[in-house]
């Protein structure tokens, strides 16, 4: 299992760096890990055994490695939704914005921030998902586009918390929803 590096150790703050293509079996590996990690954090029994958080999305920095790779895995309700990228990019995104009623939290984040952290409701990503071993583009909305959102975020060393307003964390802003 992982160490999660927590948001007070600034290298958590780092822009990553571009992985190289070909991917290396090592990296590989290492995104398949953490899709493990993730489906394994949200078995409570597991969970609890081994102290660690549930998590639907993890990024590389989290775990002490600088390259701009994530991983997802969560179920949706009616399927499971599961990533492991390499290089994403957003290409395409809503003008509407979209927020957690509830904030948002993160497993390298402690302490509770409580307000709303806008994201765009529509995003266009692309690519390699270790997965599928081929490149993508996934088209996502609402909820599943907040998660990549979080996780891309961390590539560029923004904790979730950065974008909640300060002078008002509840502020409802023109042309958003609360999910």
């Amino acid at each position: 299992m992982f160490k999660i590096v927590k948001d007070t150790e600034k290298k958590l703050r780092e822009k990553c760096e571009k992985v190289e293509m070909p991917l290396s079996k090592e990296n590989e590996k290492l995104l398949l890990d953490m899709v493990e990690y993730l489906k394994k954090s949200q078995d409570d029994e597991y969970a609890e055994k081994h102290k660690i958080r549930s998590g639907v999305g993890l990024a590389a920095p989290q775990i002490g490695i600088n390259k701009r790779m994530f991983a997802v895995y969560y179920s949706n309700g009616e399927e499971i939704i599961q990533y492991a990228l390499v290089n994403p990019k957003i290409i395409q995104n809503s003008l509407r914005k979209v927020a957690l009623s509830g904030g948002e939290g993160c497993l390298s984040v402690d302490d509770d921030h409580k307000g709303y952290v806008y994201r765009y409701h529509k995003v266009v990503i692309k690519a390699y998902d270790v997965l599928q071993h081929k490149d993508v583009i996934i088209t996502a909305y609402g909820y599943d586009a907040i998660v990549l959102q979080h996780e891309y975020d961390h590539l560029d060393g923004i904790i979730y918390y950065d974008r909640i307003d300060k002078d008002n964390p509840t502020k409802e802003i023109p042309n958003s929803y609360l999910i």
